[in-house]
């Protein structure tokens, strides 16, 4: 039987599980689908692997920064294509694209503007896979006038 000092141990075993621990600090994201409907639509999951800071974003609107008045009356599109606006400057103060969101949900007062605020994401991601993504028709938003709502959260490699 071989035997080991505690040191040697200690170092046979660091030297056996390196590998498994330098492969496990590894961050990815992959975007997957499972059903034909999604294609294009959203991803209906995101898979984190390893560190990572994770950024949320919550209640993005219309709402112009400096007074909270809303922007664009009455203009779905407009008022979406700006809050998605919002959002892509806030991930960036947070070292983040829209490229790393990890799940959205939308909030809408018309159920009618589902089109148009499909049509919206699709601009928004062009280029990039869609986030998994919730659509949700609800009675108001914080403030009367606001058409469309949306909540982030994105990850990106944690540093140190």
């Amino acid at each position: 039987m071989l035997s080991l000092s505690r040191g040697a141990a200690v170092v046979a075993a660091v030297l056996t599980f390196a590998p498994i621990a330098a492969h496990a600090q590894e961050f990815t994201k992959e975007n997957f689908n499972y059903s034909e409907f999604a294609k294009n639509a959203f991803s209906e999951a995101v898979v984190i692997t390893g560190p990572a800071k994770m950024i949320y974003l919550a209640g993005i609107g219309s709402e112009d920064p400096d007074d909270g008045s809303v922007r664009h009356t009455d203009d779905f599109l407009e008022q979406c294509r700006f809050a998605w606006s919002k959002v892509k400057s806030a991930l960036e103060k947070n070292g983040a694209t829209l490229a790393d969101i990890v799940k959205a949900t939308s909030y809408v007062t018309d159920i009618r503007y589902r089109q148009e605020m499909r049509d919206c994401r699709t601009e928004t991601f062009e280029g990039i896979p869609l986030p998994p993504h919730t659509f949700l028709h609800i009675n108001s938003l914080a403030r009367p006038g606001m058409m469309f709502e949306v909540d982030v959260v994105a990850a990106v490699p944690a540093t140190e």
